[in-house]
């Protein structure tokens, strides 16, 4: 079941199809929330970083509940992993809590053989960068995203299986020191092509950094 009317959200940070979001629980309209979302049987939830206009971001992620432990505090630590992406159509409130109405962000499929082509290339190369940027980074940085994150995901075969694209590309944005306003731009592109081009840009930037 995936919810798509009323979803409750949790606005703090940028989460990621794929990806797992461990989280610390405290405030009593979260902890709420989240006993609900495990109550109704859904254990799903949306994930939206703040936005000083409108409350949260008009993007964000679905997260999933894979294990809840209470702490004798009250307080709980959730794991969770994301699901898919999606865009906030209405904002509304219960309880304390944020909820929205919200619907599918999907990549937009490339059909041009030629195009795709040049898309497998891009990816291809970019992926290879990726790789050599995480291998380069100093032993203390490289095991605390293991740690966190898990291992970066294997190249796929098929770019367009799924709605988001390579988990890949969503493991890495998630690890890159970057600007969250950069972050949610991506997260909010329906064009792979474009996805992979503004991480090639960081992953540049970043080893330029690093060869200094």
């Amino acid at each position: 079941m995936y919810l798509t009317r009323n979803v409750p959200i949790f606005v703090c940070t940028l989460a990621y199809p794929t990806v797992p979001c461990p989280l610390h629980v405290f405030e009593p309209r979260y902890r709420l929330m989240i006993r609900r979302s495990i109550e109704t049987g859904t254990k799903q939830f949306g994930m939206c970083v703040q936005d000083p206009q409108n409350g949260f971001a008009d993007y964000g992620c679905m997260l999933f509940i894979r294990n809840l432990d209470y702490l004798p505090d009250g307080r709980s630590v959730v794991d969770t992993i994301g699901l898919k992406r999606f865009r906030v159509i209405r904002r509304g409130m219960k309880d304390g809590y944020c909820t929205a109405d919200i619907e599918d962000l999907e990549d937009i499929k490339v059909k041009d053989e030629g195009e795709m082509r040049k898309l497998q290339e891009l990816h291809n190369i970019v992926y290879n960068q990726a790789c050599s940027w995480f291998q380069s980074l100093r032993n203390k940085f490289h095991s605390q995203i293991l740690q966190y994150f898990g291992p970066m995901p294997e190249k796929e075969e098929n770019l367009q299986e799924t709605a988001d694209g390579p988990a890949w590309c969503w493991w890495l944005l998630a690890v890159l020191p970057v600007d969250p306003k950069y972050q949610l731009s991506v997260l909010s592109m329906k064009s792979l092509r474009e996805r992979l081009i503004k991480i090639q840009a960081i992953l540049t930037y970043f080893s330029r950094d690093q060869s200094k």
